[in-house]
């Protein structure tokens, strides 16, 4: 199924099958056919996919292709890939402009996926109700 998934343009497909065949889950280890699929899923957009051939990357000793891959799912949005960025920072194998980079890419992001609408879910989630959605919701009880 997730075969058929990833064909049909469902990249987490793709990335759900590296993962199996990394972990060995339901199938046996086989990290060659893993960063195939992961490269699949990374090619379409995957970010989880992207960070996941970072850490690969950084296993073999390839640092300078792991921060890439890290700082591409960064710039996806994906936030988990900060850490091993910060990680390679400390340990003096990424400089402070590649971190600084990696962060303000995040910061990008974040401003571009910004809207009222999602803050206002954001602040509803964690059980604050702003003044908008509380007029909202009086309204439609009157």
């Amino acid at each position: 199924m997730w075969h058929r998934a990833g064909e049909l343009g469902y990249t987490m497909a793709y990335c759900n099958i590296g993962f199996a065949y990394g972990s060995g889950e339901g199938v046996e280890v086989d990290e060659k056919k893993a960063n195939h699929y992961y490269e699949l899923a990374a090619m379409a957009g995957d970010v989880h996919a992207r960070h996941n051939l970072g850490v690969g990357e950084d296993i073999a000793g390839n640092i300078e292709r792991a921060l890439r891959h890290w700082m591409i799912a960064v710039r996806g949005g994906y936030a988990k890939s900060l850490e091993p960025i910060k990680e390679s920072y400390s340990k003096g194998y990424a400089t402070k402009e590649d971190y600084t980079k990696a962060l303000q890419s995040y910061q990008e992001y974040l401003g571009e996926i910004k809207s009222d609408q999602r803050d206002k879910a954001a602040a509803s989630k964690r059980g604050i109700v702003t003044t908008d959605i509380k007029e909202s919701m009086s309204e439609r009880l009157n």
